[in-house]
């Protein structure tokens, strides 16, 4: 698997990131919305062999391919399982071209100065060496910035550049997503904030740490332009955030530069009761309108 074939992939091909990493609090979630009820499992086990056929159906299926997907986010218990006979990551890029990503966060620290920062991931360097033995190319992890606050904004961005420098030195490339939740009573102001920070921060990069970025689709169309021209920058992707896949799609395509890397909005219409012909059809529909407003 040649890191390079995927790095030259995620930095200039067309296409989109599929979040597929919603772990153990958001899993339930997606189950219900993809129809599949908390009676179909009696324990986590269970349930992680539920959301892995809900997710191996996503990546079989012929709609699902490395001509409008860049890369998929896995969470670790997807990185450990097989999808038709081999390793996850490697069926991904082996069969289906698509570069893999591990969502290596612990989760969300409570609010403070308006912000969640990540929680403390001690085994961090052991699951970087583990991910790097499957095949795995990159990282993401998310951080959530909820009010315009300086010294929340700036603490969550220097977490997510110290961490991602861990990730960089592991040989592996990390996605940084610092969230502005769209709830945020100020939301143009807080971006502002971090956009500010961000470039202090890629700006005191060495020139070969690569990293990506994963952010909240902004209020000023254009404002992360100078993080996607930056030579440290492999790829800026958005997320929905909460944002209908309709909504997300607009304000997408006013993003120059910038693809979509979408969960719920991917999976938006899909459920465990289609037959495959329609559940192939759905996918097709929602990874085309996603592609297409990432083509701008």
């Amino acid at each position: 698997m040649s890191n390079t074939d995927q790095l030259k992939k995620i930095r200039t091909a067309p296409g989109f990131i599929a979040a597929l990493d919603q772990s153990g609090g958001s899993t339930p979630t997606a189950l219900g919305n993809y129809g599949v009820t908390p009676d179909a499992w009696s324990n986590d086990e269970e349930m992680f062999g539920v959301v892995h056929a809900m997710r191996t159906r996503i990546m079989t299926s012929p709609s699902f391919g490395g001509d409008r997907i860049l890369g998929a986010i896995l969470f670790e218990n997807t990185m450990d399982r097989e999808v038709e006979g081999q390793s996850t990551a490697s069926y991904l890029w082996e069969v289906k071209n698509v570069v893999p990503f591990l969502k290596v966060d612990k989760g969300l620290a409570g609010i403070v100065d308006g912000a969640q920062l990540m929680n403390p991931n001690p085994g961090l360097d052991d699951l970087l060496a583990k991910a790097s033995a499957a095949g795995i190319f990159g990282t993401k992890m998310r951080s959530v910035i909820k009010e315009v606050n300086e010294a929340g904004i700036n603490a969550v961005v220097d977490q997510q550049f110290e961490v991602g420098r861990q990730i960089v030195a592991a040989g592996l490339v990390p996605i940084i997503e610092p969230e502005v939740d769209i709830h945020c009573a100020d939301k143009a102001a807080a971006e502002e904030m971090l956009h500010t920070a961000i470039m202090q921060q890629l700006n005191s990069l060495n020139d070969d740490e690569i990293v990506m970025l994963k952010l909240t689709l902004p209020e000023k169309d254009g404002l992360y332009s100078d993080c996607v021209a930056h030579p440290n920058v492999a790829r800026v992707v958005a997320l929905s955030g909460g944002y209908s896949r309709e909504e997300a799609n607009d304000r997408l395509s006013r993003q120059n530069g910038m693809v979509a890397s979408f969960s719920r909005a991917l999976s938006e219409g899909l459920s465990a009761q289609q037959s495959e012909q329609e559940f192939d059809a759905t996918l097709d529909s929602s990874i085309a309108s996603i592609v297409a407003a990432s083509a701008t």
